[in-house]
C-alpha cells in the first residue's frame, strides 16, 4: 500500500520536477482562481501544526500600509488526495512535499498544470524541518507570488497597451511604463503627468515627476516624501475648495531598495491623505537617476476605493509602476 501512495503521489509531482517550459503553451489551460490566492497542498494535520502556520505567518501575514487590514494571500488548503482537475489549473499552488529523502529546499516552476501558472514546491524530511525552510525562507515564498501577480498583470497589459501614453512619456522622460486600456492622461506640466483609471467608485492614479539630481541623499524616504508633498500639493487638489493630497504624516514610511528592467530604485510605501478633505488611501512610489545622471525621475502609484479592500487595486498599480522602462 505504502508503494502504491508512493507511486500515486510521484505521478502527481513529476510535473513539478520536470516543469512544462518557462512561458506559457497553447496546449495548456487557462488558469482558474481569484487574483492574490494560493492553493496550499498538504495534508490536514500538516496545515494544523507547526509548518502550516509558518505558511500562514509568511504567505497570509498583514499586508503592509493598507488602511485596512488584509492579508498578502487568501490561502486554502487542500490535501494532495483532493487534487482534481479544476484545482491543478489553479493560478497559484504551494505543495508540500515531506518524507524521508527529501531535501530541504524550493523550487518555482512556471505552466506546469495551466498558463501562466506558477507552482512552488517546498521539500523537507520532516515536517519540523519543513516549517524551518519556511520560516528562514519567507521572503523567497512571498516574492515567488508576488512576481507571479506582477508577472501576469504587467503581460496582460502589454497586450491591450495605451500606446499613446508610452509614446507620450518617452518623449517627456526618456522611458515609460505600459499601461493597459483605460488609463488615461488627467494632467501635464513640464516636470509632471498624471494618469488615471477611475470609475465610479475608485481611482487608480499613476504619477512620474522629475527634478535635478545633486546627490544620492536625496534618494532617502525623509527627502523622497519631502519633494512628493511639495509635487502633489501644487498639482492635486481634493475635492474641497483649498484642499489637496498629502503623505500622512502619523506614519513612517516603508522604504527599501529595488531593481526592476535594470533599473536599480528608492521605494517608498505609505498612506496618502488629503489636507482639507477625507480623502485618503495607499501608495508606492519607485525613484531613480534618468539616463544622464542629470535628474531624479519618480514613479509612483496610489489607490482611491473607500468602498473596497485595496491590496489587489494597488497590485495593479504596482505592477504598471514596476514596468518602466527606458524607451528602446
Amino acid at each position: 500500500m505504502r508503494k502504491i501512495a508512493f507511486l500515486l503521489s510521484l505521478t502527481i509531482l513529476l510535473p513539478l520536477l520536470a516543469g512544462c517550459g518557462e512561458g506559457g503553451s497553447a496546449s495548456l489551460p487557462a488558469i482558474s482562481g481569484k487574483a492574490g490566492e494560493i492553493i496550499v497542498v498538504a495534508s490536514k494535520a500538516q496545515w494544523e501544526s507547526e509548518v502550516g502556520n509558518r505558511i500562514r505567518g509568511a504567505l497570509a501575514s498583514e499586508y503592509e500600509y493598507l488602511p485596512q487590514k488584509e492579508p498578502l494571500f487568501n490561502l486554502a488548503n487542500v490535501p494532495e488526495a483532493s487534487v482534481n482537475k479544476l484545482i491543478k489549473v489553479h493560478r497559484n499552488m504551494l505543495y508540500l512535499k515531506v518524507g524521508e529523502g527529501q531535501k530541504a529546499g524550493m523550487q518555482v516552476r512556471n505552466d506546469v498544470f495551466a498558463s501562466p501558472q506558477t507552482v512552488v514546491l517546498v521539500t523537507a524530511p520532516s515536517d519540523d524541518e519543513a516549517a524551518a525552510f519556511i520560516k528562514a525562507n519567507a521572503d523567497a515564498l512571498v516574492e515567488a507570488f508576488e512576481k507571479a501577480e506582477r508577472d501576469r498583470l504587467i503581460s496582460n497589459a502589454k497586450l491591450y497597451e495605451e500606446v499613446k501614453l508610452r509614446d507620450m512619456l518617452n518623449a517627456k522622460f526618456g522611458g515609460s511604463p505600459c499601461f493597459p486600456n483605460g488609463y488615461s492622461l488627467k494632467k501635464q506640466t513640464p516636470d509632471f503627468v498624471w494618469i488615471s483609471y477611475e470609475t465610479s467608485y475608485t481611482i487608480q492614479g499613476i504619477f512620474v515627476y522629475t527634478y535635478p539630481y545633486e546627490n544620492d541623499s536625496q534618494l532617502t524616504a525623509e527627502n523622497l516624501v519631502r519633494k512628493r508633498n511639495e509635487f502633489v500639493k501644487e498639482n492635486v487638489p481634493a475635492t474641497s475648495e483649498g484642499s489637496y493630497m498629502i503623505t500622512n504624516p502619523t506614519i513612517v514610511p516603508g522604504f527599501r531598495e529595488v531593481e526592476y528592467n535594470g533599473i536599480k530604485r528608492a521605494e517608498v510605501r505609505s498612506l496618502w491623505d488629503t489636507y482639507g478633505d477625507f480623502m485618503g488611501g495607499p501608495f508606492v512610489s519607485h525613484a531613480f537617476r534618468s539616463q544622464d545622471g542629470k535628474n531624479i525621475i519618480v514613479i509612483e502609484g496610489f489607490v482611491y476605493a473607500p468602498k473596497y479592500n485595496k491590496r489587489n487595486y494597488l497590485r495593479q498599480v504596482e505592477s504598471i509602476i514596476c514596468s518602466f522602462e527606458w524607451k528602446k
